[in-house]
């Protein structure tokens, strides 16, 4: 790189880090558009995060996930806590964009000069969280993020995704629709930290915590030692319980702290960054011109059953 060049990284990598607005939402923009610096601005940063506290919220889709997360970052705010959030929306087919404007759901947070907001698409990844918005994470918690929150779209698939990049994971629900009984089939439940009951003054709330606890009890163990996810009340358009749901998110940080769940989990999210990585890595560099020749090549032979795809898979891999 020419040293002009080099003089104007170190410069940019200098405002990313002292926590410029303009300067973030241009590194995550690196990272969304894959562009030939976005590998290295992470490396830079990467000894700078690891800070940050990572909370996700999910959900299905009416729950009220935006108006929770942007009424959590005004909390977070009164303490002096600095806060990001990744709204990860439903991709666009046409543009690859995010659909769900982030500033016109969460319109006071995002006046606040404390928190930074991105949407971000999901590109296809099934559980809602694409691997960017991890890289966007890092991004933020090197810019000193104290918080950093994943909110997603919640549109029923598994959200595996958030339990691995999150310390704490967040799961709303609602009273109507027996959606204690949906979460348990939708796997919601084994990621769950913290539950919440939004919109808790509605009919039907109190029998919908009483259903979620009795599902919860068929974790306990008795062991003792078990984190057994509380479930908070809320109403997210009036703020009501947004204390008690920040002080539940504090109570499972503590927890992992004493136990030493957080740094084993964050070793797991980060042995498995490795993982995808390479897989990434060598998934660009296995596709030549030559091999994809080799498949249309061969593809007329597979369509009339002379060759079978292990064929064709096992010739390309073996010549690699």
């Amino acid at each position: 790189m020419p040293a002009e060049s080099s003089n104007t990284f170190d410069i940019f990598l200098e405002r990313l880090l002292s926590g410029e607005k303009r300067a973030i939402s241009r590194a995550i923009t690196e990272v969304e558009d894959e562009t030939p610096q976005a590998e290295q601005l992470l490396r830079k940063i990467f000894p700078k995060t690891g800070t940050a506290f990572r909370i996700g919220i999910t959900g299905p889709p009416g729950a009220g996930k935006s108006t929770l997360t942007n009424e959590l970052a005004l909390h977070y705010r009164k303490q002096n806590l600095s806060v990001g959030i990744l709204a990860v929306d439903p991709t666009s087919p046409f543009t690859g964009g995010a659909l769900l404007g982030d500033r016109i759901r969460m319109q006071p947070a995002a006046l606040d000069d404390g928190v930074f907001i991105r949407s971000m698409a999901t590109r296809g990844s099934l559980g809602g969280l694409s691997k960017k918005a991890k890289d966007a994470a890092d991004i933020l918690d090197a810019a000193g993020k104290d918080i950093v929150i994943f909110e997603t779209v919640g549109v029923g698939q598994s959200e595996l995704d958030i339990a691995q990049a999150a310390d704490t994971t967040v799961v709303v629900l609602v009273p109507e629709s027996g959606d204690a009984v949906q979460a348990m089939k939708a796997g919601l439940m084994e990621i769950a930290d913290v539950f919440v009951m939004n919109k808790s003054d509605r009919d039907g709330a109190n029998q919908a915590v009483t259903a979620l606890k009795a599902i919860l009890q068929f974790r306990v163990t008795h062991e003792g030692t078990e984190w057994i996810p509380p479930v908070v009340k809320t109403i997210g358009t009036s703020s009501n319980g947004i204390g008690d749901l920040a002080a539940a998110i504090e109570e499972h940080r503590k927890f992992e702290a004493a136990t030493g769940v957080l740094r084993s989990a964050r070793t797991k999210q980060l042995r498995e960054r490795i993982y995808e990585l390479v897989n990434e890595h060598l998934n660009a560099n296995f596709w030549t011109g030559e091999r994809e020749q080799y498949i249309e090549q061969n593809i007329g032979e597979v369509m009339n059953r002379n060759l079978s795809p292990y064929d064709v898979a096992e010739k390309l891999t073996r010549s690699g």
